[in-house]
């Protein structure tokens, strides 16, 4: 996992941000194969540009907070790790300082599963889905929603220049209904 998330954090705040994305090998980009739709957002600055690999485009919402992201998908998904580009030194007011991710199966029950306050970042910005369990590793999912609480300087819109989805690579074996986690496992596991 991305052990130097951030250059400090705390309590649910994060401080600073890293310039270059740097994930675990074993995770995988999930959100391709998603349906993204924003809230709102400013003409010429829509949901595409969150997806565009380019850190000098953003999206830009455009009406009343909460600013919302969703990230839907066709079947159930695990996912591990939001990634957020945000840059606050080109950004100021427009830069969130307060983050809700929340996960279901839809609109209709989602539920919040972390919280993060953000400090003035510049840079990709690593949000764990796991839980308090050393046991929840990921969340299990059809939805993911991300919800721009606040900004800094008590601004009213919102910019985000990129958002990267990772879940764990998919079972090796196909129909097992679990997953081996060590390599001699895999080695001598069998579909029969």
């Amino acid at each position: 996992m991305a052990t130097e998330s951030s250059e400090g954090e705390e309590e649910g705040k994060m401080i600073g941000g890293n310039q270059h994305l740097v994930v675990d090998e074993d995770l995988r980009e999930m959100a391709k194969k998603a349906a993204w739709s924003v809230s709102s957002c400013k003409a010429g600055n829509g949901v595409l540009l969150l997806r565009d690999d380019n850190l000098d485009t953003y999206w830009q919402s455009d009406g009343a907070q909460p600013h919302l992201v969703n990230i839907q998908f066709l079947k159930k998904v695990k996912l591990q790790l939001v990634v957020i580009y945000v840059d606050f030194k080109l950004d100021e007011s427009y830069t969130p300082s307060k983050i809700s991710i929340r996960a279901g199966d839809g609109f209709h029950n989602l539920k919040e599963i972390k919280t993060v306050e953000l400090v003035k970042p510049t840079g990709w910005v690593y949000i764990s889905l796991s839980g308090n369990d050393p046991r929840e590793t990921f969340v299990n999912t059809f939805m993911l929603q991300i919800a721009i609480l606040s900004n800094h300087l008590n601004g009213r819109d919102t910019h985000v220049r990129q958002i990267k989805v990772y879940g764990p690579p998919p079972n090796p074996i196909p129909r097992q209904p679990f997953q081996f986690t060590s390599r001699e496992f895999i080695t001598y596991s069998s579909v029969r």
